[in-house]
This record gives C-alpha cells, structure tokens and sequence, in this order.
C-alpha cells in the first residue's frame, strides 16, 4: 500500500562554482563546508542530480522514483500525459560572489535537437543584493548577429551588454534566446525549465589555478541567439498582502508573489502540484494529515493531489509555483 503524499521537502544539492561565494551558508542556512558555493538546487530531476527527500514517511525517495511511482497524483494529470516520469521544472538559489559568465539556453526545438533535452525559459527573483550589484540581460542597442561576433572576436562584448542595477524584490524573466547573466553581489531565486543546457559565450578572460580558461559554446550559440527581442526581461507585479499576486506565466510554468500577514487557507483548483519557495519570513504548510516548516531559503512541493491545505504565519514572503 502506498503512503498518502503529503507536503515535501528536499534535500540541497549544493554546487560549488568559480564564480561562487557564502551567501548560502550564512543568509539561508544552507550545511556545508565548501568555499565556494555558488548554486543550490532545491528541486530537481536532471539525471545524475535527483532530489532527494529529507521529511516524512517518504524520506531517502528520490524525486524520480516518487514521480515514477505516484505519477499524476504527483503532478496532475495533464502534466503527466505531457512530462510523463519527468519533473518539469528545477528550483535554485544562486549566490554570485563574482560575475556569472555571460550566456544563453537554446529553446526546445534546438534543444531536443542537439542534447535531446527540453530547453531553459526561467525567472529571476533577486533576494538580496549588494550596493551598485547589476544583472546583464540582453544588448543596450539594437545589434546584427556580424557586429555580435566582431566584439566577440574583439573581446569587446561588455561594450554592448545591456547592464541593469538591481534591488531586493526585482524580477527577471529570462527567455530562451537571450543574452544574460548574473553579476557579482547578487543572490537570486531562479526557477527553470528541467535542463542543464547553456551556452557559454564569453567569461570575462578568467582562468583556474592551472591557467585554463572555461570552455565556450561559441559555434552552439550563434544560431541560439535572438538578436529581436523585446525590451520586456523586467517584470511588474502587485504585491497586495495575503493575496496571490502573478509575476510570470509563461508556457512553461506560473509564478505568484505571495506576501503573507498570517493564516492562509489554500485550495488547489490548478490540475498541478504547487512549490513554495520561502524568500522571507518562515510559515507552516499544513495539510489533512502532515505539517511541514518553510523558512527563507526553504522549498516545499505540495503534491496535486492534495487540495486543502493552510499557510500558516505571522510573517513570510512566498513564490508559488505551478505548471
């Protein structure tokens, strides 16, 4: 007999990068040693990096063998017809001490293509920001793919960048096609599309301890660039108290600005599951049979079979997610 789903949460994967720095361990509590953690992984089911189950009755379970045996029950039911055994989506903190490289994700036509993968839309939401700190998204002018690759090969490519200072609370949604990237100072929450497909175009000039520079996607990334979008990355959004507020809703997944001043009775009418992601404040999420805790740098995946259930708290800022 099967255990009733209840409210999930899982265990970090934390990341160690160049770039990385100590934000996850000393703002959001994140257990580790590493020097240079630079992502945490929340939510995830990228092969070789499944999330793993740390509360209740299902604890040791790994998010894909929890979708493989629980199915829609887990996810609805048209997600499952869509994704089947695959989680859509994979949740993130990132801590940038230095600057990301700059970079692009294919969209899911080149992706299935190339690395038979889906493609990567995601979501920016800054947490916490330093003094002058920026995000790098898109060019500042209008550029032609031949003057592109000219400040590529002239390594001239900032001069055209398109830099963005940014404060707790700003909110990006990065399409795929995009020219983008995180800038030292920032730590964001980042919701995505389940790949792991970027394309690397250029890195600042840094090196490794050895002197070898990172690898680049150069020739990948030409035809991935769109060189036509719209000046549309920043989002605007309400945040009225103990409401849903919508940020993003894309093809991919909905994100909802969810600021709490107690209680909250929440009833699921979407056919999906629904993921918090705590970025304030902490709150209990209570269903029929289980409670779980969520505090800021915490995520919660409540299962769609579970309907009825409550937010409860004095003071907590949530992202509520859905597909």
């Amino acid at each position: 007999m099967k255990a009733l789903l209840y409210p999930i949460k899982f265990k970090p994967i934390l990341k160690e990068k160049i770039w990385g720095g100590q934000k996850l361990t000393t703002i959001l509590n994140k257990k580790s040693k590493l020097d240079a953690i630079g992502e945490s992984w929340e939510i995830s089911d990228v092969e070789g990096d499944a999330s793993i189950i740390e509360n209740g009755d299902l604890k040791e379970w790994s998010l894909k063998k929890l979708l493989e045996t629980y199915k829609a029950d887990l996810i609805g039911v048209k997600n499952y017809k869509v994704f089947e055994n695959k989680f859509p989506l994979l949740i993130k903190f990132i801590d940038a001490k230095e600057d990301l490289s700059i970079q692009l994700h294919p969209n899911d036509e080149l992706a299935k293509k190339r690395h038979n993968s889906f493609g990567k839309t995601e979501m920016w939401f800054v947490m916490q920001a330093e003094e002058n700190s920026n995000l790098i998204v898109d060019f500042n002018k209008k550029i032609t793919a031949k003057e592109y690759l000219v400040h590529l090969e002239n390594k001239t490519l900032p001069q055209i960048l398109n830099f963005d200072k940014v404060k707790t609370g700003d909110t990006y949604f990065i399409e795929v096609g995009r020219v983008h990237a995180i800038g030292a100072g920032v730590m964001l929450a980042e919701i995505q599309q389940t790949s792991d497909i970027t394309y690397r175009v250029y890195d600042w000039d840094r090196v490794d301890d050895q002197g070898n520079s990172r690898e680049l996607h150069n020739d990948l990334a030409i035809d991935a660039i769109n060189f036509n979008m719209k000046n549309d990355f920043r989002v605007n959004y309400s945040k009225t108290e103990n409401e849903l507020n919508e940020m993003v809703s894309c093809n991919y997944f909905t994100t909802n600005y969810l600021p709490l001043k107690g209680n909250l009775k929440r009833k699921n009418t979407k056919d999906s599951f629904l993921i918090y992601i705590c970025v304030d404040g902490e709150a209990k999420i209570t269903s029929e049979t289980y409670s779980v805790s969520i505090r800021k740098g915490e995520t919660v995946l409540v299962p769609a079979v579970i309907k009825d259930f409550e937010i409860k708290t004095k003071n907590a800022i949530l992202l509520e997610v859905y597909v």
